[in-house]
């Protein structure tokens, strides 16, 4: 049985980036850069203000208030038609193209203007408000490096030059399988011995996070020929989980199964808790996770080991949330043996972190993974932390990110 490290190292051993295909700029929002970006030309492509008001020759706004003859006009858009001459100001405006020997742009709210004349008030230094040729990006420069996340900025760049299509690592599909007799699904009325699978949309959700595609393939009821069938279908997609059925008990037939169909299995069972009945294993390159069926149990697998590795795939670098340091703000007793995952909510007070525990631990208790942004991680060889000890901090949740930030 692999400690909690080694299993989650094994694991990503074991995801190896997906293909790469070519989508829309807009279609790549969230996905991870493929290939390094070059410029193929200058940016800016010219001189432009960066302003809307006059081009000045420096040389002419000396002391006092200068007193200049409006000559020319130049929109965003146009083009220049020739120098400024001596004594001489042009109106222009934001983006437009700066005249050959103009040095300086004075903003209109610096300026009077009157009977075709501008006076400068203000005192005019040389290169104010010009946005210079290729002074962001020089042609031939990688703008944008293999492995950056595309987010609103990095659309923007990569229209700027151009980039209608962008190379990016292809998302992942995830097949989910749920087992057990006694699931329903949503929709079908509840009764004593039924349970809604809920397991399947929470993957789903965790999944899509990710940026990944679930595939939900449905229930594999208590038989051989059910898992059979529902893990063959699984096969298809990139990732197979499964949900369940991963103990030893007489209707357990996943890991049989898998076996049977070809999986290779890498560990059965880690030493953490809650989730240490995890088992993982391969099939022809496919990662196969075989979660416990327990929701809060699903949900912590997922985000300490198929999150990472299904980023990973999907060309991710940074494939761990973040961790911090926090104090507990309150006493925790387990037993030696296992790392222990501790629901808790992140605070701030006094420019420290704090963690609360978000309710009873019990691993039937839904809610606290409702009431947590946080994993606080007791290491395997303690017995008790003390409140006021200060422990690492597994961050899930957005609210508890923007703490970190």
């Amino acid at each position: 049985m692999p400690s909690y490290e080694e299993a989650r190292t094994t694991i990503l051993d074991h995801a190896a980036p997906l293909g790469v295909e070519r989508v829309e700029l807009l279609a790549s929002l969230g996905r991870v850069l493929a290939e390094d970006m070059v410029a193929p030309w200058d940016m800016p492509l010219y001189d432009n203000s960066a302003m809307d008001g006059f081009a000045v020759r420096v040389a002419d706004c000396g002391e006092g208030k200068p007193l200049l003859r409006i000559t020319g006009y130049i929109p965003a858009g146009g083009s220049v038609t020739g120098p400024i001459l001596a004594g001489c100001a042009v109106r222009i405006m934001t983006g437009a193209p700066i005249p050959l020997n103009c040095d300086a742009v004075v903003p209109v709210e610096e300026t009077e203007e009157a009977d075709g004349m501008v006076r400068i008030r203000g005192e005019v230094r040389p290169q104010q408000h010009i946005r210079f040729h290729g002074e962001d990006v020089a042609s031939g420069d990688t703008f944008l490096l293999a492995g950056t996340v595309i987010q609103s900025p990095e659309i923007s760049m990569l229209a700027s030059f151009g980039k209608a299509v962008v190379p990016v690592y292809r998302k992942a599909r995830v097949a989910i399988i749920s087992t057990g007799d006694e699931l329903i699904e949503l929709g079908e009325p509840p009764a004593p011995g039924r349970i809604i699978n809920s397991n399947a949309l929470s993957l789903a959700a965790a999944i899509r996070e990710t940026g990944a595609e679930p595939v939900i393939i449905g229930i594999a009821r208590d038989n051989r020929e059910s898992h059979r069938e529902k893990m063959l279908e699984g096969f298809k997609a990139d990732v197979l989980i499964t949900s369940a059925g991963v103990s030893a008990g007489d209707k357990d037939f996943v890991r049989d199964v898998l076996a049977e169909l070809g999986v290779r299995q890498i560990f059965w069972k880690v030493d953490i808790k809650p989730g240490g009945p995890t088992a993982f294993g391969v099939k022809d390159g496919t990662p196969v996770f075989s979660l416990p069926g327990n929701p809060v149990s699903t949900m912590i697998t997922f985000e300490e080991f198929v999150r990472p590795a299904l980023l990973k795939m999907m060309g991710h670098q940074r494939v761990i949330k973040p961790y911090v340091k926090a104090f507990l703000r309150e006493e925790a007793r387990k037993k030696p043996g296992k790392v222990h995952f501790l629901r808790v909510r992140i605070e701030v007070e006094d420019g420290r972190y704090w963690a609360t525990t978000s309710g009873d631990q019990n691993t039937g208790i839904l809610r606290t993974m409702v009431r947590a942004n946080a994993i606080a991680v007791l290491p395997k060889d303690r017995t008790v932390v003390a409140a006021g000890e200060e422990v690492d901090v597994h961050l899930l949740r957005s609210d508890a990110a923007m703490l970190e930030g």
